[in-house]
């Protein structure tokens, strides 16, 4: 019985993580700007592996496959949203354009000083 709980949850976990890769997916062909696709692929993603590896930490039937998920899944969400947010400061910086339906673009120009600052 207890089994047949863990199975149902991991594939339920494994379904639900596979729908948001694949939401991520048609995002990456849909949305307009680098910066809209960069959103979704890194929230998506994340989301969609972090369910995955959860899903194989709980059926894991040793502890060191499940230890691995875990800081595999721990790793996945410290470091994909700051690379992507690092990604899209840099597509910013380097002059790519907003979608034109965008309403406010709150990135600051250039930190660069003047030539009269010192």
């Amino acid at each position: 019985m207890w089994a047949d709980v863990v199975h149902y949850s991991a594939a339920a976990l494994i379904l639900i993580g596979s729908g948001f890769a694949f939401i991520g997916a048609i995002g990456l062909v849909r949305l307009p700007d680098v910066y809209s696709r960069s959103h979704v692929a890194s929230k998506a993603g994340t989301v969609g592996s972090g369910l995955v590896l959860l899903a194989v930490a709980i059926s894991a039937l040793e502890t060191y496959v499940a230890t691995r998920a875990i800081s595999g899944l721990l790793f996945l969400l410290l470091t994909a949203p700051l690379s992507a947010h690092l990604l899209m400061r840099a597509a910013h910086k380097a002059g790519y354009p907003l979608y034109a339906g965008s309403v406010v673009d709150e990135m600051p120009k250039d930190s660069k000083p003047s030539e009269g600052d010192s």
